[in-house]
């Protein structure tokens, strides 16, 4: 064997392998809470919203889930704009940073603004006069910095599913929240909602321009947000036949987005997706469409759980000692583990580091 194609093939076993297991997209779930109340700005904790609890976290653990995405409101983290860091706030990001570690789990930290800041509950949109650009470069240089060290951060997502961002460019404002967390923080990867809701149908039309945004780190993924119902909304107010659903749709919409990212030689992830329960069919359609991001080495994150869901019907969130037929299916996409987890599990353990960009060079080298 010559000796290129004996490094190849080394090279290749290195990253086909990790802990024993195949290498695989990295695939897990939405915790919301901490974004609830958003007519109760900044609201009470416990009564306007929450943040989830070390049980939930320890399920979905057992499971085989390998990133747990946080959902955050920027009005709660920085109360006044250009201020400081709200102290409880970030203590309790930071608790839920130390549960998840324990249990060797990533953490995504959402920003879930849609493009705005609400000031004397109205809203305003990043780049207009009373929401500066630089007061959104502003939070997120002070959250990097605060968070910079810690090692099971999955990524920093700036901005969940800007939209109707009139005159003000989602891609300037994108690019001063790169460059805010790039003055502090080359390490953690960046994850980069396209305008219109992040949709995969319409990403060229509205996003074709992310493309040229610039981080210096090269460490930045781009986010899709991918439904099935008819109007791509995720409510699946109609029914599966209503909605002229197939097995398929899934892959369909999303391709869109895959395409864009061979095409440009991006790297993708899809922070939201999810089916109800209560029609099988749903169960088919995510299944074609887990497998499809699996084939092309795409992660991302089932939307949602949470305990404050109640009968949110894609939550899969157990019902007491019963699992969601939801979270029946996308088990199979999991890392399977049989790890048990303590109360005291983070005073002696530290996260295995997942690295989204190392990765996904890792799986396209195939």
């Amino acid at each position: 064997m010559k000796k290129n194609t004996l490094i190849a093939f080394l090279l290749l076993a290195v990253v086909s392998f990790v802990n024993g297991q195949p290498a695989q997209s990295s695939f897990g779930v939405t915790l919301c809470g901490a974004e609830f109340g958003q007519n109760n700005l900044p609201g009470i904790l416990n009564t306007n919203y929450i943040y989830p609890e070390e049980n939930e976290v320890s399920y979905f653990a057992k499971k085989g889930v390998q990133i747990i995405q946080l959902p955050i409101r920027w009005e709660r983290i920085q109360r006044t704009l250009g201020g400081p860091l709200d102290v409880r706030e970030l203590s309790l990001i930071e608790k839920f940073l130390d549960a998840c570690s324990a249990r060797d789990i990533q953490v995504t930290l959402i920003m879930q603004n849609y493009g705005r800041y609400k000031i004397n509950n109205i809203e305003y949109i990043i780049g207009s006069q009373m929401v500066s650009r630089a007061n959104y470069k502003d939070v997120w240089k002070k959250l990097a910095t605060a968070l910079r060290n810690r090692k099971n951060i999955y990524a920093f997502s700036i901005m969940s599913e800007p939209n109707h961002m009139e005159n003000y460019s989602w891609f300037e404002s994108a690019q001063q929240a790169i460059n805010g967390i790039r003055e502090v923080d080359r390490t953690h990867t960046i994850l980069v909602d396209g305008d219109n809701y992040s949709g995969p149908e319409t990403w060229v039309e509205y996003n074709d321009q992310l493309k040229n945004l610039i981080d210096p780190a090269n460490r930045m993924m781009f986010n899709a947000h991918c439904y099935f119902d008819e109007d791509r909304s995720g409510e699946y107010k109609r029914s599966y036949a209503a909605s002229g659903a197939n097995e398929m749709t899934g892959v369909e919409r999303i391709k869109h987005f895959v395409e864009w990212l061979q095409k440009n030689s991006k790297k993708g992830f899809v922070g939201e997706f999810g089916v109800p329960s209560n029609d099988n069919r749903w169960l088919a359609v995510l299944d074609n469409f887990l497998q499809y991001l699996s084939e092309n080495n795409i992660g991302g994150c089932y939307w949602a759980a949470g305990r404050w869901w109640k009968n949110y019907p894609l939550s899969i969130e157990p019902s007491g000692n019963s699992d969601k037929p939801q979270m029946n299916l996308y088990a199979k996409y999991l890392v399977q583990t049989n790890k048990t987890y303590t109360a005291t599990a983070k005073n002696t353990r530290t996260a295995t580091v997942v690295d989204p960009i190392n990765a996904y060079a890792s799986n396209t080298l195939k």
